[in-house]
């Protein structure tokens, strides 16, 4: 699991309780189970009962006196949302490094391998295979810790296991070796080509 896995997972889960936290305490005060199960509600939480508001009029009244009130409370939801939003981005962009360096570690002045070109040249090599109809391979993660995703479409003759090895001991092993790269995680994703039913004689 990656670090950035991880963060996203924590943070999900952070969020996950406490929305679920609030909601079950205002169900709580809804249906009125802090008095009938005598159930002591948090200290300070203003909702206890179904017939308690969350801001009275006296509070209402006092923070809405100040001129400032509106545009800060609109400015931190506005931010609420943006922040959101550019999460929900940066979940939905795959990242990629870009380029990859060949032969290991080289000093600054070493050759570098653009993520697409690589992922190109495995591509062609695994369709060339036999049994394969078609193949996609992409380049993500980072530069020093990149990682392969291939997809694979096979004939319907095809026998996955097969094509596995085939690609494992083919196209991606010349790229380590072309590379000079420790062997990269590989994910493969695998499907048959439709085909038209024969007709028996």
């Amino acid at each position: 699991m990656t670090p950035r896995s991880v963060l996203n997972r924590s943070l999900l889960a952070l969020a996950g309780l406490v929305l679920l936290g609030g909601g079950l305490l205002i169900l709580f005060a809804g249906f009125d189970v802090f008095r009938r199960r005598d159930l002591l509600p948090p200290a300070g939480w203003p909702l206890t009962t179904p017939d308690d508001v969350l801001l009275g009029s006296a509070d209402r009244a006092r923070w809405s006196s100040p001129g400032w009130w509106w545009p800060v409370a609109i400015a931190v939801l506005a931010l609420v949302v943006l922040l959101a939003l550019w999460w929900l981005l940066a979940q939905v962009r795959r990242h990629h490094p870009g380029a990859l360096p060949v032969g290991g570690t080289p000093p600054q002045e070493g050759v570098e391998l653009r993520d697409r070109a690589l992922g190109d040249a495995i591509a062609a090599d695994a369709g060339a295979l036999p049994e394969v109809e078609q193949a996609a391979v992409r380049i993500t993660g980072r530069s020093a810790r990149p990682r392969t995703r291939v997809r694979l479409t096979l004939t319907p003759q095809g026998a996955p296991g097969a094509v596995l090895r085939s690609l494992c001991e083919g196209p991606l092993r010349t790229a380590r070796r072309s590379t000079g790269s420790p062997p990269m995680p590989t994910e493969v994703r695998l499907r048959v080509a439709r085909h038209k039913p024969h007709r028996a004689q």
